[in-house]
């Protein structure tokens, strides 16, 4: 099981004048790679309060894994991204980047997400974007790695197998 926690951060959201259908769309995909949705938070565009929720639970390994929605755009108010980058230990460049790769050439406007994605302590914390169908494109983008990722913060991977060896 991966320990995950969905964050969707809106200001919209979090007074109830928006549905959460991205926080939706996380939930579904994530049980499908058995992941345990051990806690889900509507919280709005507010740097410190982002970056309390991620320490937290990073801090007290509640979770694997942190998906956050909402605030990886351009709008004054969108600072998922910064707010991220405060709080980890790691960056880990590659997934946003295949995110933006792959989804480019569904949109061309996925070029313009500035999503980060890090570790602290045993957690991996992944920006999406906003919107549903932008979370399940750049979900289905990454999924595939996520677990194996999990594994190696957990330390159930070690050692990697290189063909060219």
């Amino acid at each position: 099981m991966i320990r995950s926690v969905i964050i969707t951060v809106s200001d919209k959201g979090s007074k109830g004048e928006r549905e959460d259908k991205s926080g939706q769309v996380i939930k579904e995909m994530i049980t499908e790679i058995n992941g345990d949705i051990v806690d889900y938070k509507i919280i709005p565009d507010e740097r410190a309060i982002i970056k309390e929720e991620m320490k937290i639970i990073a801090d007290s390994d509640k979770a694997d894994l942190v998906l956050t929605t909402g605030g990886t755009g351009f709008a004054e108010r969108d600072i998922t991204p910064e707010a991220t980058a405060e709080i980890i230990e790691k960056e880990v460049p590659g997934i946003p980047e295949k995110m933006r790769m792959d989804t480019v050439k569904i949109t061309p406007m996925a070029a313009l997400s500035r999503a980060k994605a890090g570790i602290r302590g045993k957690t991996l914390i992944v920006n999406l974007p906003g919107s549903p169908k932008a979370v399940r494109e750049c979900l289905e983008s990454i999924i595939d790695i996520l677990p194996h990722g999990v594994d190696i913060l957990r330390g159930n991977v070690t050692e990697h197998n290189h063909k060219d060896e």
